[in-house]
């Protein structure tokens, strides 16, 4: 990616001067107007792998100038998405919301991606999953289910995510619990009768716990609910490969609109929790009580990657629907639609089997 926006992204076949394209079944470039076949030659300035990053560097901004880049963005007004958009293409509608918007010529300072996932699955595996799905939804709304199922094309992006790997040592206070049980003697209907009574004893306990954490996936994005990409996971990050352009033919990729130092903000609310989690193991014990707990964070570093996202958005009524399916796994998620005539026809269907059992029982016991 560079100062020419999309330009870069798009690599003109050899025979015939269509663009090629990422295929994710062979994992090479394919031009589907001659079908001729290219290969993953270009590398990025930033050779040697998925290297990570110094985070405090990052925050000072004296990071390598190789390591940031500017790209030419369409910012949607209704999800504030940042999507980057092709050159050729002047009017398009919001791959995130569905809404029209019309490409502009904005900018985003960024750093460069490190990583990308690349895409496994082909639009039409995805729509099949997304139908499948929404097959599964009896009480959405038959003309959605069917405009899904016209056969639109969705929309491959690239989401953006943040890894973070931090080392930590963490001191902690609290108090360990032991569960006894004491026997007492209590009155019932007139008669003495004896009764466990669980207790516990708490005694002071203190310690230290230390975990290195290895790539803490933040999201980057606004633009999805995070509810729906969390729910994609989990992403097989090994299989991540040190970013190429090439990756990156006939999708689209999305600017990151969460910055760093709220990314690892996040990310460390997520470490914090393991810490806990940690500490009350180091406790034992059948109970634990948590007062205090001192990280010391050391050596953060992290990366910007790139994980490949199937996309449709919907105006249905008025009303956006968006569906999200993971472009390794297939597994899917999205905004569930309600019809309001079937939830009534189902309440009534039920209402009248009631009624019928109701009515049954009544002649039953009438015939007693």
């Amino acid at each position: 990616m560079s100062e020419n926006s999309l330009s870069e992204h798009r690599f003109p076949c050899d025979q015939c001067g269509a663009d090629f394209r990422f295929d994710p079944q062979n994992s090479q470039l394919i031009c589907d107007h001659c079908g001729n076949k290219g290969e993953m030659t270009q590398a990025g300035p930033w050779e040697g792998g998925l290297k990570e990053l110094d985070f405090q560097a990052a925050l000072a901004d004296l990071l390598p100038s190789q390591e940031i880049e500017e790209t030419k963005v369409t910012k949607c007004d209704s999800c504030g998405a940042q999507v980057e958009m092709d050159e050729a293409t002047h009017a398009a509608e919001c791959p995130f919301c569905a809404t029209p918007v019309v490409t502009g010529t904005g900018t985003h300072r960024h750093i460069k991606p490190k990583g990308v996932l690349p895409f496994a699955l082909e639009e039409k595996q995805a729509r099949d999953a997304m139908t499948a799905w929404l097959g599964k939804l009896w009480f959405a709304p038959n003309g959605l289910q069917e405009y899904a199922r016209k056969g639109r094309r969705m929309e491959g992006i690239y989401v953006p995510y943040w890894t973070f790997d931090a080392d930590t040592k963490s001191k902690y206070v609290g108090q360990r619990g032991t569960v006894y049980y004491e026997t007492r003697t209590v009155m019932r209907d007139g008669e003495a009768k004896q009764e466990q009574v669980q207790k516990v004893r708490w005694t002071p306990a203190a310690g230290r716990v230390k975990r290195f954490f290895d790539d803490v996936l933040v999201l980057a994005s606004k633009a999805l609910p995070k509810k729906y990409t969390d729910a994609l996971e989990p992403w097989d990050l090994a299989a991540m490969e040190p970013y190429a352009p090439e990756f990156l033919a006939g999708f689209r990729a999305e600017a990151y609109t969460v910055e760093l130092d709220e990314g690892f903000d996040q990310a460390r609310a997520h470490m914090d929790r393991v810490i806990e989690r940690d500490v009350r193991f180091d406790i034992g014990g059948d109970r634990q009580r948590v007062h205090k707990i001192d990280t010391e964070v050391k050596d953060v570093t992290f990366k910007h990657v790139l994980l490949p996202v199937w996309m449709a958005a919907y105006k249905y009524r008025g009303k956006s629907y968006r569906f999200v399916v993971n472009g390794r796994t297939g597994r899917v998620q999205g905004e569930r639609p309600w019809s309001a005539w079937k939830i009534t026809i189902a309440v009534l269907i039920g209402l009248i089997v009631a009624g019928a059992i109701g009515y049954g029982i009544a002649l039953s016991e009438g015939a007693v």
